[in-house]
């Protein structure tokens, strides 16, 4: 018996996680042709108002701890940001090339922050007690991002409630809040759904 349910257990894992692969693929696809107008925009202000290239590239850590070059729009110059870049991640609209990242694979919609190294060893994350945490991809957004990364306890705390917690209804939860954020900002969001006045 013990057998046939850690069986049955098994199958609904990797249901489930076909079923998450399926509605990233479909919903980044969506959101390409959604935000197709606002990304060529974009690109064309980082081109010709800013004067520097379009995406940023970074290495990041993700499932399995495989590491993946992350895209976004650039948003600083010399470590500050520029007058685009400030709108672009109060918005969140800097991640919208992530939805690339998706289709390839190395991220989901909605899933743990994506972390470099040196994140992982500052937040002290290298141990065997986080290790479920790399058992899940990375996502654009999810329950640490919406409340903002303030302290490693906090994200901890919000990643660790999505590995057990989490599911399709949950992800489309995420998913709407995150979009409110890109419409009405980051801040007021947070702020409302949060009830903290501190978050920003």
């Amino acid at each position: 018996m013990l057998l046939i349910a850690k069986f049955q257990q098994y199958k609904q894992r990797v249901f489930d996680a076909a079923v998450k692969r399926l509605f990233d693929i479909i919903f980044s696809i969506i959101a390409l042709i959604v935000f197709a107008v606002p990304i060529i925009i974009i690109a064309l202000l980082l081109t010709i108002r800013e004067r520097h290239s379009i995406f940023f590239r970074q290495e990041r850590v993700g499932k399995n701890k495989h590491t993946f070059q992350i895209l976004k729009f650039q948003t600083m110059t010399d470590e500050l940001p520029t007058r685009t870049g400030r709108h672009l991640r109060k918005s969140g609209l800097d991640e919208l090339p992530q939805f690339l990242n998706v289709l390839k694979g190395d991220m989901s919609i909605v899933g743990p922050r994506a972390l470099t190294r040196d994140d992982i060893k500052r937040l002290g994350w290298n141990g065997h007690y986080y290790d479920h945490r790399w058992t899940l991809k990375p996502g654009i957004t999810g329950l640490a991002q919406l409340y903002g990364g303030q302290h490693k306890k906090l994200s901890w705390f919000w990643d660790k409630h999505y590995f057990t917690h989490h599911n399709l209804m949950i992800d489309f939860a995420i998913i709407v809040i995150s979009f409110l954020m890109n419409v009405f900002g980051k801040t007021r969001i947070r702020q409302l759904i949060f009830r903290n006045k501190s978050l920003k």
